[in-house]
Protein backbone atom coordinates (compact mmCIF):
# COMPACT_ATOMS: atom_id res chain seq x y z
CA UNK A 1 0.00 0.00 0.00
CA UNK A 2 2.04 3.66 -0.85
CA UNK A 3 2.42 5.58 1.90
CA UNK A 4 0.83 9.08 1.76
CA UNK A 5 3.17 11.61 0.80
CA UNK A 6 2.20 13.52 4.23
CA UNK A 7 3.61 11.01 6.34
CA UNK A 8 7.19 11.10 4.74
CA UNK A 9 9.82 12.94 5.18
CA UNK A 10 13.47 13.99 3.48
CA UNK A 11 16.29 12.01 4.80
CA UNK A 12 19.63 12.51 3.66
CA UNK A 13 22.63 10.09 3.75
CA UNK A 14 25.70 12.62 4.50
CA UNK A 15 28.00 9.64 4.26
CA UNK A 16 26.47 9.17 0.40
CA UNK A 17 26.54 12.76 -0.41
CA UNK A 18 29.27 14.59 -2.97
CA UNK A 19 28.24 17.98 -2.51
CA UNK A 20 27.09 18.17 -6.00
CA UNK A 21 24.07 20.42 -5.29
CA UNK A 22 21.59 18.81 -8.20
CA UNK A 23 18.98 18.50 -5.39
CA UNK A 24 19.50 21.98 -4.66
CA UNK A 25 19.16 23.33 -7.87
CA UNK A 26 15.94 21.44 -8.90
CA UNK A 27 14.11 21.84 -5.44
CA UNK A 28 10.91 24.27 -6.50
CA UNK A 29 10.78 25.11 -2.77
CA UNK A 30 14.45 25.99 -2.09
CA UNK A 31 14.39 24.29 1.18
CA UNK A 32 17.90 22.66 1.13
CA UNK A 33 20.88 23.71 1.31
CA UNK A 34 24.75 23.25 2.43
CA UNK A 35 26.15 22.40 5.77
CA UNK A 36 29.57 23.44 7.09
CA UNK A 37 30.87 20.07 5.96
CA UNK A 38 29.95 20.93 2.29
CA UNK A 39 27.19 18.05 2.01
CA UNK A 40 23.66 18.74 1.49
CA UNK A 41 20.95 19.32 4.34
CA UNK A 42 17.40 20.63 4.93
CA UNK A 43 17.15 24.01 5.79
CA UNK A 44 13.45 24.82 5.83
CA UNK A 45 11.48 21.15 6.33
CA UNK A 46 8.15 23.29 7.10
CA UNK A 47 8.45 24.66 3.24
CA UNK A 48 8.80 20.99 2.03
CA UNK A 49 6.41 19.89 -0.33
CA UNK A 50 8.04 16.26 -0.70
CA UNK A 51 7.53 16.50 -4.17
CA UNK A 52 10.98 13.92 -4.82
CA UNK A 53 12.43 16.51 -7.59
CA UNK A 54 15.71 15.76 -4.98
CA UNK A 55 15.39 12.05 -5.06
CA UNK A 56 14.54 11.86 -8.82
CA UNK A 57 18.03 13.69 -9.22
CA UNK A 58 20.61 12.97 -6.96
CA UNK A 59 22.78 10.79 -8.79
CA UNK A 60 24.43 9.16 -5.36
CA UNK A 61 20.84 7.67 -4.00
CA UNK A 62 22.02 10.76 -1.15
CA UNK A 63 18.31 11.79 -0.24
CA UNK A 64 15.21 10.00 -0.23
CA UNK A 65 11.58 10.60 0.66
CA UNK A 66 10.62 7.73 3.24
CA UNK A 67 9.27 7.48 6.67
CA UNK A 68 10.57 7.07 9.69
CA UNK A 69 11.67 3.14 9.79
CA UNK A 70 13.89 3.83 6.50
CA UNK A 71 16.64 6.17 7.83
Amino acid sequence: MAENRENLTIHIKEDWCKGCGICIAFCPKQVLGFNENGKVTMLDRENCIKCGMCQMRCPDFAIFLGGKEDV
